[in-house]
């Protein structure tokens, strides 16, 4: 993948959004950054383990703060924390060697993610068109990792645009915003999509599924997918697990899948890659190596008219031996070949015979 340099930072980027803003707990959310900084390091993967950031005092409006009957209003008003709290687990994050990251759903908790010295922020994907919050932001000139999830075609244009004349470093995750995700809902394809339409912006996946932690990495990554996020929890307290969230065993599923993505995909799709010695040495072992047909005198010249009549194309290739690879028309035999023989590098006036590294390759493959 050829990214920008300051986009380089989400590439190979996992992020682990802790759900449920931990319940409004510091202390189930700091058992949940122990719980996951072990799996990271376990798994030598570079991870940001994400908070949600909300004003909640301005967020929601004060005639609406005690509707129970609205689910997103009750469950941010039961998980309300305050800055100090915030700043415990950030400290916690990066004690464990892990990049602290949060998605700030209004203004001020712009501000607050600057004063917690939060180093990459995300926007969800309910916010990819508010623009008010997008301008704050980008005020801060930090690297933002957007979700596509519910978008329209304009509102993704629209907010790479923005960003990337504002050289301010840029993933984008592909996301569905259905919370568990089918696996029949995930729509892979879309990282094609992104990566084709906006090239030199790391790709993501943002997913929610919760039947197989391995079967969309690897896809993913395949086709180009470079930073990857999922909702984390812990079993605790008896409160219930979410079922798109990913527990400790199941995201140690998860790294595994990517490492084992990288290993099968190899070299960046950007070049031709470069076989191992192994490989080479199999392939060698199949190449035809060239035999006189028939009585070949010093001074005869390779006639392709003639060709089958003066020599045959069999295996095995002996170490020293030309084969069907180097085989030309016009080579002038060096000495007197009785038929049956192998026929040389050093029995044949040709290019290769005058070209010292290619003959010692000649001579090393080959039984």
């Amino acid at each position: 993948m050829r990214f920008s340099e300051a986009n380089k930072i989400f590439d190979g980027l996992f992020v682990l959004e802790i759900a449920n803003n931990h319940w409004g707990s510091v202390d189930r959310g700091m058992k949940i950054i122990e719980a996951f900084q072990q799996v990271v390091r376990f798994n030598n993967v570079r991870a940001a383990i994400k908070l949600q950031l909300r004003d909640v005092d301005n967020f929601i409006h004060e005639d609406y703060r005690e509707r129970e009957d609205i689910r997103y209003i009750k469950k941010t008003m039961d998980t309300r924390m305050c800055f100090d709290d915030y700043a415990t687990l950030v400290r916690a994050i990066r004690a464990g060697s892990c990049i602290p990251m949060a998605t700030p759903f209004d203004e001020k908790s712009v501000d607050d993610c600057v004063a917690l010295g939060i180093p990459i922020l995300k926007v969800a994907s309910s916010d990819i068109n508010d623009w008010p919050l997008l301008e704050k932001i980008a005020a801060t000139r930090l690297p933002v990792s957007v979700s596509t999830g519910g978008s329209s075609e304009k509102d993704v244009d629209d907010i790479v645009g923005f960003f990337t004349r504002r050289d301010i470093p840029l993933a984008v995750n592909h996301c569905v915003s259905l919370y568990p995700s089918e696996d029949s809902d995930l729509e892979l394809n879309q990282v094609d999509y992104l990566r084709e339409k906006y090239p030199g912006v790391v790709i993501g996946l943002s997913t929610h599924e919760y039947h197989d932690w391995s079967s969309s990495i690897m896809m993913a990554y395949a086709k180009g997918a470079r930073t990857f996020e999922r909702h984390v929890d812990i079993d605790m307290d008896g409160v219930p697990v979410s079922p798109y969230c990913s527990l400790p065993h199941q995201v140690d599923i998860w790294f595994k899948a990517w490492h084992k993505a990288r290993e099968m995909c190899g070299a960046p799709g950007t070049q031709k890659r470069i076989p191992k010695r192994e490989e080479v040495q199999y392939l060698d072992a199949l190449v035809r190596g060239v035999y006189a047909a028939r009585d070949l005198p010093e001074g005869y010249v390779i006639n392709k008219d003639e060709l089958n009549e003066a020599i045959e194309m069999r295996i095995p290739l002996l170490k020293g031996q030309i084969s069907c690879r180097e085989l030309m028309h016009g080579e002038r035999i060096s000495r007197d070949i009785r038929a049956g023989e192998p026929i040389m590098i050093d029995d044949m006036d040709t290019p290769y015979s005058h070209h010292d590294e290619l003959k010692r390759v000649i001579y090393k493959r080959g039984i």
